[in-house]
């Protein structure tokens, strides 16, 4: 058996949609827009009611290795005066774990990285010195 460190890069997060047509507040619709994020994985219950309207909010499979977008643009289907509608839905990540830019794993920053206080550990120098006593009457 090998063990060895894995490079997760991809982790569920939950993410809210502001601003989003109604006509997207579907199963289809909302995994269409979150899709633009990550890989929908779910909605919460009160998205799926409908009981709450100022966001959507949706579980989506974040790869951090990808931009993360603070927003998106989708096209209502709905045309207004016979021509396509676009509409900025803002996304808000409700929480974002610590990503190191020098190994790029996720759950610590570069100041705290082990693989950088390695590879910064230098080997202890001894010195040695010789001291002259000096010699008594």
């Amino acid at each position: 058996m090998s063990l060895r460190r894995q490079q997760h890069t991809q982790i569920p997060v939950w993410i809210r949609l502001k601003h989003l047509p109604m006509e997207y507040w579907t199963d289809e619709g909302l995994s269409t827009v979150a899709s633009g994020v990550g890989t929908p994985l779910y909605t919460d219950g009160i998205t799926t009611e409908c009981s709450r309207l100022d966001y959507a909010r949706v579980c989506v499979m974040l790869d951090f290795n990808s931009e993360l977008p603070k927003h998106l643009v989708v096209i209502s289907p709905v045309l207004r005066n016979g021509k396509e509608d676009p509409k900025r839905v803002d996304v808000e990540y409700e929480w974002l774990p610590q990503r190191c830019t020098s190994c790029r794993s996720l759950g610590h920053v570069a100041a705290t990285c082990p693989a950088t206080k390695r590879r910064n550990l230098a080997p202890p120098i001894t010195i040695f010195v010789q001291i002259e006593w000096p010699q008594g009457p």
